[in-house]
């Protein structure tokens, strides 16, 4: 089976915004057994439209579109595939209830325009949007599967996870897959693909299937079995334990600092944070965790000499002589941190973010990270290179898995 997305609008082809959609479709599809062979990415008009249907059918059996599902004008999605499947618009009444219900719930107008959105092709069996306004349009002609879907991602990944995947497990008879995805931290993924040679060999030569998907500061590791076994998968993910504990934070979907908020919130304790090169990145993923009150207390985001001396008490002549991108630095922050909001774990982070600022003792990328507790101070230092947001997120990461492994060895 040949898979295609197709991707719609002039936003994308400018680069005012990136298509995360594609790329979240190719992995979830991938999850239960589907590859995705081609992405194109057009514009809003009726000829690239019409023509990349006929590409597509010519050439592909399932084929996922998104974007144009608008009410303004230049959302002409609809239209097209009209006119490409002979088909017409008309009022789906329950569509429209949906739609009413939308606005009511939020309080907000209903307009004629939005009247628009219910006005869907005869022909589609409708998948209904109940986070949105813009239905799900599944198409099936000479074999082929269309399905057309609004852009805002949160909508499209609604309708793909609550009508698509089911409808399409079932149409194309897909055998349900078995995989389990190992997180780790702290190594990159060629020296990961070293270690592990052989047993991704032994793997590969069971059946199995492995896949790397690498992300800065972390590497995910698929292991799928096809036939829907988990026997084999779980055997050699098992072996991945002691093959590397050293660098496994999780599984599925965890991120890390979700790993560190359970452990805090098992063992009853608090965290604070000071953050000079960060910028507060790390507390700003903290903070994205619900319930993150129950263990962070706060930070203080010490990014000028005269803030770490005012807030955090750094002597200034130690400024002057070891640099606020120090072990000594570093570790005066954690302490002060952990003691200004009376925590029990601190983190402090400072470094060069880049691209300028670096010298030859401290290149950019050069972060010193401090981890403690009551009994304990861990401090390191990292070299990231010279990508400033790659270093900022690696950072925030390292500086949460030092405290990861600080809270284990206590525990």
């Amino acid at each position: 089976m040949k898979t295609e997305i197709i991707s719609i609008g002039d936003e994308i082809l400018i680069g005012q915004t990136i298509n995360t959609n594609a790329s979240w479709m190719g992995q979830e599809l991938a999850k239960i057994g589907i590859k995705n062979n081609r992405t194109t990415t057009i514009s809003d008009s009726f000829e690239e439209i019409t023509e990349s249907l006929k590409l597509a059918e010519s050439r592909s059996d399932f084929i996922l579109i998104t974007g144009g599902l608008g009410p303004t004008k230049d959302d002409i999605t609809k239209k097209v595939l009209c006119d490409y499947f002979d088909s017409e618009l008309v009022i789906n009444e329950e569509v429209l209830e949906d739609i009413k219900d939308f606005f009511t719930r939020r309080k907000k107008p209903f307009l004629e325009v939005n009247r628009l959105q219910a006005m869907l092709p005869e022909k589609a069996t409708v998948i209904r949007n109940k986070v949105g306004t813009a239905s799900g349009m599944w198409f099936e002609r000479n074999g082929k599967i269309f399905v057309s879907m609004p852009g805002v991602p949160y909508e499209m990944k609604y309708i793909m996870e609550n009508g698509v995947f089911p409808k399409a497990i079932e149409h194309f008879g897909i055998a349900q897959l078995s995989h389990r995805t190992v997180l780790t931290h702290g190594i990159g993924e060629s020296y990961l693909a070293e270690i592990i040679e052989d047993w991704e060999n032994r793997l590969r030569e069971n059946g199995l299937d492995m896949a790397y998907l690498p992300s800065p500061g972390l590497v995910k590791l698929r292991v799928t079995s096809t036939d829907g076994d988990n026997t084999l998968v779980d055997k050699y993910c098992e072996e991945l334990y002691q093959l590397i504990p050293q660098y496994i934070f999780g599984e599925g979907k965890i991120t890390l600092q979700e790993t560190v908020a359970k452990l805090l919130v098992k063992n009853k304790k608090t965290l604070s944070l000071a953050e000079s090169c960060t910028g507060g990145f790390a507390s700003h993923l903290f903070t994205q965790i619900p319930g993150s009150s129950s263990f962070y207390e706060g930070s203080i985001i010490c990014y000028s000499y005269d803030i770490k001396e005012k807030e955090l008490n750094v002597p200034h002549d130690l400024l002057l002589e070891k640099g606020a991108v120090s072990q000594e630095v570093v570790e005066i922050l954690s302490d002060e941190i952990r003691k200004k909001y009376k925590t029990d774990y601190s983190i402090a982070i400072s470094g060069i973010a880049g691209p300028t600022g670096g010298t030859p003792d401290k290149p950019v990328g050069s972060v010193w990270v401090s981890v403690r507790n009551d009994k304990s101070v861990v401090s390191k230092l990292f070299n990231f290179g010279n990508n400033r947001e790659r270093n900022i997120t690696q950072s925030a990461l390292s500086a949460i898995n030092m405290l990861r492994k600080l809270i284990l060895k206590e525990n």
